[in-house]
């Protein structure tokens, strides 16, 4: 079996019991420029610490996957050139092929539940994307989160997504949602979309408590989805945001971008129609899930 090598940091933790939180790493990669992107890669890690729990950054480097980087492997997946995209279905390849990735959803899920690592923090899962009924088009997340048992803390799907159509599948799929301290799905870039979840917590113990249960029921090894909004102050004021993603989905038609370049070029259509502030606020979501991911993590531990 193809091993998951943790950092001495992360081994250490793990082997204790004390608690762990995965995080991913295609926002140092792909989704930041240079030299932020590796000042919030270490920011990230150093808020998880402070909500008690050891950060482990995914990533595969020289086809090896590991749980847990030190400041020379952040700095390779904040600078190197052409680096991959990692979901998991590249995952195999990447390892035969001695290739360096960043991990996407997907491809960390799978590395940190392979890891022992039960708690995640992302901004936006993937999902069903608009047109699904003509192109098809699911992100590969859907899939693996029906799959693994980790809790995923994010602030939502992307909203350049078909939300509505992405709940039902993870309906289809036994994916927990919970929302917390909501009663509506966040909107990733917005407080909300607007749709409503069937399970509210107010507590990162009673996410854990989720955890627990989970694991006493038996059943298929599906995730738990902790749904966080953005707060209000920092979300993307909506207005903007639907005039912005109306013009970036008429763009794409008109120059026939699609798959997988399709979700690149509207989050950065979105990044410059609204001269950065969708960025600020996918960063402002990203900070309390990894904020709120360290709680849950450490009331995991206790509690286990």
């Amino acid at each position: 079996m193809l091993k998951v090598v943790p950092s001495e940091e992360v081994a250490e933790a793990l082997a204790a019991g004390r608690p762990v939180v995965a995080l991913e790493s295609t926002i140092i990669s792909h989704g930041l420029p240079q030299p932020r992107n590796l000042e919030v890669a270490l920011e990230l890690e150093e808020i998880v610490r402070s909500a008690g729990a050891v950060p482990a950054t995914i990533a595969v480097l020289d086809g090896v996957p590991r749980a847990g980087l030190d400041r020379e492997g952040l700095e390779r997946i904040a600078t190197e050139p052409g680096l991959r995209k990692l979901g998991f279905r590249d995952l195999a390849p990447a390892a035969a092929l001695k290739v360096s990735g960043a991990t996407t959803v997907s491809g960390t899920s799978f590395l940190a539940a392979r890891a022992g690592i039960r708690v995640f923090a992302t901004g936006g899962l993937g999902g069903v994307h608009r047109g699904w009924t003509t192109v098809q088009d699911e992100s590969a997340d859907l899939d693996t989160l029906g799959r693994t048992r980790i809790t995923v803390v994010c602030a939502g799907v992307k909203s350049i997504l078909d939300v509505p159509a992405t709940l039902q599948r993870l309906e289809t799929r036994q994916v927990t949602v919970v929302g917390y301290r909501t009663d509506e799905f966040p909107g990733f870039y917005l407080h909300t979309s607007g749709e409503p979840v069937d399970w509210r917590i107010e507590t990162a113990a009673e996410a854990a408590g989720i955890m627990r249960a989970q694991d006493l029921l038996g059943g298929p090894e599906t995730a738990l989805i902790v749904a966080n909004p953005v707060p209000v102050a920092d979300q993307l004021d909506p207005a903007l945001h639907d005039r912005v993603l109306a013009e970036a989905l008429r763009a794409a038609d008109e120059q026939g971008v699609a798959g997988q370049a399709i979700t690149p070029f509207l989050l950065e259509y979105l990044v410059n129609g609204t001269d950065g502030a969708s960025l600020e606020a996918n960063l402002a979501a990203v900070r309390g899930n990894a904020r709120l991911a360290g709680e849950i993590a450490a009331s995991w531990s206790r509690e286990d």
